[in-house]
């Protein structure tokens, strides 16, 4: 079967018709990551990748992380799950944050490349939805004046911020747990050698350098507002199989809310950033 494509709105690239064995090969990869740098997103609809090509995949797509939480056979691969009976509480807890606009990696110095998730089952209800924001897009829709406004303003990015954000009532104990991660600086807009730009912006966002905490909270709800408009934004509807990548340098992510008894479960793989922001 030919693969057929479909532009999605207002970004992103739908495609069928070819199996998850058949991207396991250099030219293929190639292809994929070409679209990938041009769509930001990329929906393989019914793949049903298995975890031997996801992995393969992974790897001729760039260096794969390490996967921290030993829940799979594979290393590099995540399962990103609620249900209590496939993970354990911390880690339940902790992705409690995935409801909130975020990127992966933003309190490193190489927020990473680029994710695959694949979907192994899915909510049943409107939860669980995926919503990805073009942050390239936004940025290259501010007013002049803005541009130049944010041009050298940095901002502190935090673990704890984020958890702080989904958990308010949070124990001493946890919150000092959180804060054993350092908090990492980032510019605001993040410049790539290419000469390309984005915003960086997220649930991790705690205060702006040099601002008071009211004008420096004000100024990130209005960017992350802006950031998160619909002509900005792609929302993904999970069916069995669906493999779906995404830069996740470029594209702020979401999962919509769902139960911790829901069935869904993903496995996700992970590439190394290859970019320090600047």
């Amino acid at each position: 079967m030919a693969v057929k494509t479909r532009a999605l709105r207002p970004f992103g690239l739908e495609l069928t018709g070819v199996s998850g064995h058949e991207l396991v090969d250099r030219a293929a990869a190639d292809q994929v990551q070409a679209a990938l740098d041009q769509h930001g997103v990329l929906v393989y609809r019914g793949l049903h990748v298995a975890d031997d090509d996801l992995v393969a995949l992974s790897h001729l797509l760039g260096e794969v992380v390490t996967a921290k939480t030993g829940e799979h056979a594979h290393p590099e691969i995540a399962t990103i799950t609620l249900d209590p009976a496939r993970t354990n509480a911390v880690l339940a807890a902790y992705r409690q944050g995935n409801f909130l606009w975020h990127i992966d990696g933003a309190t490193d110095a190489l927020p990473q490349k680029a994710t695959l998730l694949t979907a192994i089952e899915v909510e049943a209800s409107d939860g669980g939805d995926t919503e990805f924001a073009n942050t390239y897009l936004s940025y290259e829709a501010l007013p002049a004046a803005e541009k130049e406004r944010y041009a050298d303003l940095q901002v502190e990015h935090s673990f704890a911020a984020a958890q702080a954000k989904v958990r308010p009532d949070a124990t001493e104990a946890e919150r000092a747990g959180w804060d054993r991660l350092a908090p990492r600086v980032h510019p605001l807009v993040w410049t790539r050698r290419n000469g390309r730009r984005s915003l960086l912006l997220g649930a991790t966002t705690a205060r702006v350098i040099g601002l008071s905490d009211e004008e420096g909270s004000a100024l990130l709800t209005h960017l992350l507002d802006f950031a998160t408009q619909p002509q900005f934004t792609l929302r993904h509807r999970w069916e069995k199989g669906d493999l779906v990548l995404f830069d996740n340098t470029g594209m702020l992510h979401r999962a919509m809310p769902f139960e911790p008894t829901s069935p869904r479960l993903m496995h996700r793989t992970t590439l190394v950033g290859e970019e320090v922001v600047a």
